[in-house]
């Protein structure tokens, strides 16, 4: 399926621009539409320093129907990967009716313009969010989803699962797979693309780095009484160079109908792990306060990642190591400094 072009929506983003580059170094002519709210344009040069050809850019927000119909009237796209989208949890929970008119408006109008221009193949980037609260660690595919999500946010991509199901049960051509993301990671090997986004952070990694530059004075670690081997919460974190890899994979194996995997590494890492780690990695240490429990957070939950080495035939590579030693690269190599505790 390389004839043609891809379109890539949020293709500037964290993890839009990791899976640019993995596709264009298969072999796919890819184009990137996106509005830069939470991404910078010289990703483009980035990726061009990393494949040897700069990507076709359209600066256009998705719910601007008549910019994204040009779009599509100009090329004739094989496929969309479709990533762009608001995605800060807390600011999903202030600012509720934003993360609604953004996330559902804009993929409407993206999927009016692929039923008005032909195109039939869809990737969708989707979260372990929509799973909400089970008591259960490792989560599969076919378990409940759209029940006890914590956020607006989460609830978008629920329903954006909803919608191109439906789209799918009403024409049967149309071909979609969604994968659900647990805790994306990391940064390139190469140093030039990693996590750097305009809004306040609201993961793990990105408070990390932030802390070890010393913009944000410690890390705070909420609660240490969990029923885990060391209080802290776990999580699956998944390094995104494999993550991206796991959008190609989708791409190589698109059929009619749905389908729906989960992207993670299947292990589960608590957050004094992410923290020791990150410590062993740069030679410092963090500064910590470990701070009451924060409503909602689960004590641990991870992928089953097997039905996507079964059907995709792909599973994660790098290991929380090559995670810290990415990142590491990365800051560096953006000129900043790490400043922990030696």
């Amino acid at each position: 399926m390389k004839q043609g072009k891809i379109l890539v929506t949020g293709g500037t983003g964290y993890i839009g621009s990791h899976t640019v580059v993995e596709l264009m170094q298969a072999g796919y002519d890819v184009e990137i539409l996106d509005n830069l709210y939470n991404s910078k344009q010289e990703v483009l040069d980035k990726i061009a320093q990393l494949t040897g050809k700069k990507p076709k850019f359209y600066n256009v927000d998705l719910r601007d129907a008549e910019a994204l119909a040009k779009v599509f009237q100009d090329t004739q796209y094989i496929a969309v990967i479709h990533f762009a989208g608001l995605k800060a949890v807390a600011e999903s929970v202030e600012q509720p009716l934003r993360y609604y008119e953004n996330n559902l408006g804009g993929t409407i109008n993206l999927l009016e313009c692929m039923q008005e221009f032909g195109v039939k193949r869809i990737i969708f980037s989707s979260s372990a969010t929509v799973y909400g609260e089970q008591d259960a660690e490792a989560y599969v595919e076919t378990m409940t989803t759209g029940q006890d999500i914590t956020n607006p946010y989460g609830w978008t991509k629920s329903m954006i699962e909803q919608i191109l199901k439906d789209v799918a049960h009403a024409d049967p051509e149309f071909e979609v797979t969604i994968l659900r993301y647990f805790n994306p990671v990391g940064a390139h090997s190469s140093g030039l693309l990693g996590e750097d986004p305009n809004d306040r952070p609201n993961n793990l990694m990105p408070i990390i780095m932030k802390v070890a530059t010393g913009e944000i004075p410690e890390l705070s670690i909420y609660g240490d009484d969990y029923p885990t081997p060391d209080g802290s919460c776990v999580r699956d974190f998944i390094h995104v160079v494999d993550l991206a890899k796991g959008h190609l994979a989708a791409l190589q194996h698109m059929q009619n109908g749905v389908k729906i995997y989960n992207l993670g590494s299947g292990e589960g890492h608590s957050v004094f792990e992410m923290v020791a780690a990150f410590d062993e990695a740069s030679g410092t240490k963090l500064p910590c306060q470990v701070v009451g429990r924060r409503a909602g957070d689960l004590a641990g939950f991870y992928a089953d990642p097997s039905l996507a080495a079964k059907e995709l035939g792909w599973t994660t590579e790098l290991s929380i190591q090559d995670v810290m030693c990415d990142t590491i690269n990365f800051l560096k190599h953006e000129g900043l400094e790490i400043k922990g505790r030696n």
